[in-house]
């Protein structure tokens, strides 16, 4: 069905085209839900639930075009693992859905939350292009809002169309909504400029009962382990890599744990608080996040028996709007010893390092969310997304070598 509930009929499309907006769509996805819920806004989960929609005849049009491509049993065998790709992302997009409408249908979430949230989620905004804005008629290259505030433009929607690719090329138009990513006083000066209204930030409470933080700490680690572990089966397929893809099965698994836990935390607080029903929230958030973490393992699936990534699915997770690149620092690097911060990462390469792996005494841990105060050693792997020429530049100031294959 499409967004407006009509039928969806066969016709040629370009699969690639086709999965490289499925994942870029994915991923928004994920942000524009959580995000969602740390303003409590309908506006959002509105929106949430119309690229839901989009999805739903994305996937249609995918799962036509592959059976037809289908001719014998050889092709059935290098499709299947095509097919997981398709329903992952499929089953991230009604979990989004469903964190939206926890918001829509004012199913609760206790304040603990929302308090909770910010520090787990970077500010994300939606803004109109006011028809006398100094943004409408100018290129995003043109203007160069991230390297002047550290703001990104992660998606435009344009009457009933979505960008969600948008580059230095891409026009702003008056009447444009724009989603915007970044830190708070950046994106308070572009939703100025785009609205010519002042950006009030949500004021979220404090948190209560321990019990309860608790569980909203599992939930936050939730969010950030599921979103890290489908950018690595994105990755596992875009460098066919069986180490990346069980590094996915590991931090699903994380994440299960962390669900129990979480249930113990809530259960536990149910007991102290005036109204248990207010908890119903946080346990859809919970389920919501770890079918994501169940997608993540279903993408890379197919690199986990050993079938390969079809030549499709690897183009169209290169030709998305981000790459991810997957690094290990040398140890003459420029990198090794020194924080993110001191490097200005994301400054000289335009790259977000969004994960840093270290392996101590044995074992191997995950830094998730490393920010500026993070440091770098020798022979940790880290994982980062941005544009393939920021990623050339990272690569060669870590001393790695860089492939996105």
């Amino acid at each position: 069905m499409d967004p407006s509930g009509g039928e969806v009929k066969y016709e040629p499309v370009s699969v690639k085209a086709v999965l490289a907006e499925m994942k870029d769509t994915a991923e928004l996805l994920i942000d524009l839900s959580f995000s969602a819920v740390l303003n409590g806004s309908d506006d959002i989960a509105r929106e949430v639930l119309d690229l839901e929609a989009r999805m739903d005849v994305l996937q249609m049009q995918a799962r036509m075009s592959l059976l037809m491509a289908a001719r014998s049993p050889e092709d059935t065998e290098q499709l299947a693992p095509v097919l997981g790709v398709v329903g992952a992302a499929e089953k991230i997009s009604d979990a989004a859905g469903d964190i939206a409408k926890v918001v829509l249908e004012d199913i609760g979430l206790p304040d603990a939350m929302r308090a909770a949230l910010p520090e787990a989620v970077e500010t994300l905004v939606r803004a109109e292009v006011a028809a006398d804005s100094s943004l409408a008629g100018r290129t995003l290259g043109d203007l160069n809002v991230e390297t002047e505030t550290g703001v990104r433009i992660i998606a435009i929607r344009r009457a009933d169309d979505w960008i969600t690719n948008p580059d230095r090329d891409t026009a702003l138009e008056a009447g444009d909504t724009v989603l915007l990513r970044g830190p708070e006083e950046g994106v308070a000066d572009v939703y100025r400029r785009a609205t010519g209204a002042t950006y009030e930030p949500p004021d979220p409470p404090e948190p209560g009962i321990e019990d309860l933080e608790r569980a909203v700490d599992s939930i936050v680690l939730m969010k950030n382990i599921s979103e890290l572990a489908v950018d690595l089966a994105y990755g596992s397929v875009l460098f066919d890599s069986a180490e990346v893809a069980e590094e996915v099965v590991e931090l699903e698994a994380e994440v299960d744990a962390l669900q129990s836990r979480f249930e113990a935390w809530t259960l536990r607080a149910a007991a102290r608080v005036d109204d248990p029903v207010s908890l119903r929230g946080l346990v859809h958030l919970a389920n919501a996040t770890e079918v994501i973490s169940d997608a993540a393992v279903e993408i890379s699936e197919g690199v986990l028996r050993g079938l390969g990534t079809h030549p499709v699915v690897e183009q169209a997770v290169e030709e998305s709007d981000e790459v991810i690149v997957r690094l290990t620092v040398a140890p003459d690097s420029e990198f090794d010893r020194v924080t993110l911060g001191d490097r200005e990462v994301k400054t000289e390469t335009g790259m977000r390092v969004i994960a840093v792996r270290r392996s101590e005494d044995g074992e191997r841990n995950w830094i998730i969310q490393p920010g500026p105060e993070t440091e770098l050693r020798a022979g940790d792997v880290f994982i980062a997304k941005g544009t393939r020429s920021g990623a050339e530049r990272l690569a060669e100031l870590t001393g790695a070598e860089y492939s996105a294959e």
